[in-house]
């Protein structure tokens, strides 16, 4: 085949790569922008190029062959070069534009973070985000993220980390529940009340405790509940509803806190190992960073490094 016909078919290729993955015509032509017998089309015509099938088709998805898989991962790093390069070229002139697909937990995103993108978007009007709210931990090179925030993660030595702010643990209740049930004073009054968590595994659930400086006293209690839940939200708002006290992070309970319709129980003690003690952005490493992803960096590094601990 000479260069130029393989020149020709580099659109197609990519297409395929799209297609691989996606894993259907719809949200290839989707991401493409065309429609869903174009990309047919073009793959079709590359089959014919190469002389064999690269494309197995079912009634609700599409696999690649061998073949079409060996094809794609030996042109991938070329295409994320030329990304990078374009980007690159993009970010070196004008104002700040692109994408920004970002990642982060469910509880942090709607109470912490998107309240703070409409503003940015305001102020760079030409930068678009594509938010995913989920609290798996998705790779970023697999999944295609330019940023994640990350709850006390072990950062990976292929990604660069940005400290965003500082975090901990509450523990809270209404002032309801605190006057029908009693207020505890000691971390082993917890036995008396309902104890609204966050599950870890089987093991019997307990939460530790520690208070002083020099001479640091440290108790883990058992404790029980009626509710139990592996979101933050769900158990503020159990809370809310005087059935308990919970235990949260800071970034959940702030706005509660604040407001007053939750406040906090055993103050005078520090909540150990509940939840991490940092909040993070990361980013899977490459030489160059988009001017979109490094103004995101900066904006919400400035708007949340003061943390979420409530001050009465």
């Amino acid at each position: 085949m000479e260069k130029t016909e393989i020149e020709g078919l580099w659109t197609h290729i990519h297409w395929l790569s799209v297609l691989e993955e996606h894993g259907t015509y719809t949200a290839a032509a989707a991401r493409l922008g065309v429609s869903k017998s174009a990309v047919s089309q073009r793959i079709c015509d590359l089959e014919k190029a190469t002389g064999t099938r690269l494309v197995t088709r079912t009634t609700r998805s599409v696999r690649l062959t061998e073949a079409g898989l060996s094809l794609t991962r030996e042109v991938r790093s070329a295409y994320e070069q030329i990304a990078r390069s374009f980007s690159s070229v993009r970010d070196s002139v004008g104002e700040i534009r692109g994408l920004v697909r970002l990642t982060a937990p469910v509880a942090f995103a709607r109470q912490q973070l998107v309240p703070h993108l409409s503003a940015f978007l305001q102020q760079y009007p030409q930068v678009r985000i594509q938010l995913d709210v989920s609290d798996a931990l998705s790779s970023l090179a697999a999944e295609g993220y330019d940023l994640a925030v990350r709850h006390g993660f072990q950062v990976p030595e292929t990604h660069v980390a940005w400290k965003l702010c500082d975090t901990g643990s509450v523990l809270v209740a209404t002032r309801d529940y605190l006057q029908r049930h009693g207020e505890p004073r000691e971390p082993g009054d917890l036995s008396s009340h309902n104890c609204l968590f966050y599950p870890r595994g089987t093991d019997q659930p307990a939460w530790t405790f520690e208070r002083g400086s020099k001479h640091v006293e440290r108790l883990t209690v058992p404790i029980a509940g009626s509710f139990a839940t592996n979101n933050s939200e769900a158990l503020r708002d159990a809370a809310l509803s005087h059935l308990g006290i919970a235990l949260l992070p800071d970034f959940s309970a702030h706005a509660a806190l604040a407001s007053g319709t939750l406040v906090q129980a055993l103050k005078g003690w520090t909540l150990k190992g509940a939840f991490a003690d940092e909040i993070y952005l990361i980013r899977p490493y490459s030489p160059h960073v988009p001017k979109s992803v490094s103004a995101l960096v900066s904006y919400l590094k400035g708007k949340l490094s003061g943390g979420f601990r409530f001050v009465p």
